[in-house]
């Protein structure tokens, strides 16, 4: 997963939940989102994709969960610039 791209860790994760839905532990499922966010960090729908998942797993990732929807909901709107 270390040097897998982004879509090929955002597929596993979709091929996962047909599995069973917590085929990962939640520390693994974690890091895949996040090194699929770092690579693609404009994609709205990732973060949506990331903030969701971490709201599933309990309180103890909330407050960065909101954040990423509050992050994909600027670049929606355009009010956050893009990364070099």
């Amino acid at each position: 997963m270390t040097f897998a791209s982004a879509d090929e860790i955002v597929a596993m994760l979709e091929v996962l939940p047909e599995e069973a839905w917590i085929g990962l532990p939640v520390w693994a499922r974690n890091l895949a989102l996040r090194l699929a966010c770092l690579q693609r960090p404009e994609d709205m729908e990732l973060l949506r994709v990331a903030a969701n998942d971490l709201h599933a797993f309990g309180p103890d990732w909330d407050t960065i969960a909101a954040e990423l929807h509050r992050r994909a909901g600027r670049l929606e709107t355009g009010r956050e610039e893009s990364l070099p």
